[in-house]
């Protein structure tokens, strides 16, 4: 399975990175957590393929309170979902008709379900946004819908106010992207391996 499994990972990290360029360079608005890193990259100056390994790694250290574990998925998710979407923000444009726009946005929507469901699928451990959320809903037992609305609409917020582009895009990605990747998880999820279990047989006496 790991001849599967190890590629799907890089491929769906990648894509991951990717597909948020597309969303980026369309300019109708992100997701919350890309806003934050516009945002971020507004005031500061820095790339946003940076920030976005930046804030990947802060959120990582919020995991040590709430006792989560992370896995290679969740460390390589670090590394190289921003230099992915940085090389896309380098050789894609920034769409100004509104029907490029549309159809950068939409293709970059879907293309991150398909990449979200690669990269989970391949059972590495979720990145380290979806595991600050899962893992505070483990140690606390709060609700998870609440947790994620939480921590969502607070990193919106402070995107917001720091320059990130909140629009159209922004709400349709927090309708869309959880009906979407509710199809490609369970449609590219690598099956564990059954365990050969040898049994003896008894001879009887």
């Amino acid at each position: 399975m790991m001849i599967r499994r190890i590629p799907q990972l890089l491929v769906g990290l990648f894509l991951y990175g990717f597909a948020i360029a597309m969303m980026v360079q369309a300019g109708i608005g992100v997701s919350p957590w890309d806003v934050l890193t516009q945002g971020i990259a507004r005031q500061t100056g820095l790339a946003f393929g940076l920030i976005t390994n930046l804030v990947g790694l802060l959120v990582l250290v919020l995991w040590i309170p709430i006792r989560q574990r992370p896995g290679l998925g969740t460390l390589l998710n670090v590394l190289l979902i921003g230099p992915s979407a940085q090389l896309g923000l380098w050789l894609l444009p920034v769409a100004h008709e509104l029907w490029e726009q549309v159809v950068l946005f939409a293709g970059g929507l879907a293309l991150l379900a398909l990449a979200t469901g690669l990269y989970i699928g391949a059972r590495f451990g979720p990145g380290p946004r979806d595991g600050l959320m899962t893992g505070i809903h483990r140690r606390w037992g709060w609700r998870l819908w609440i947790v994620r609305t939480s921590i969502e609409v607070t990193v919106l917020a402070i995107g917001w106010l720091l320059g990130g582009n909140v629009g159209i895009g922004t709400v349709l990605f927090a309708l869309l992207i959880g009906p979407m990747v509710n199809v490609t998880i369970p449609l590219l999820t690598v099956p564990i391996a059954p365990t050969a279990v040898a049994t003896a047989e008894r001879v009887p006496s």
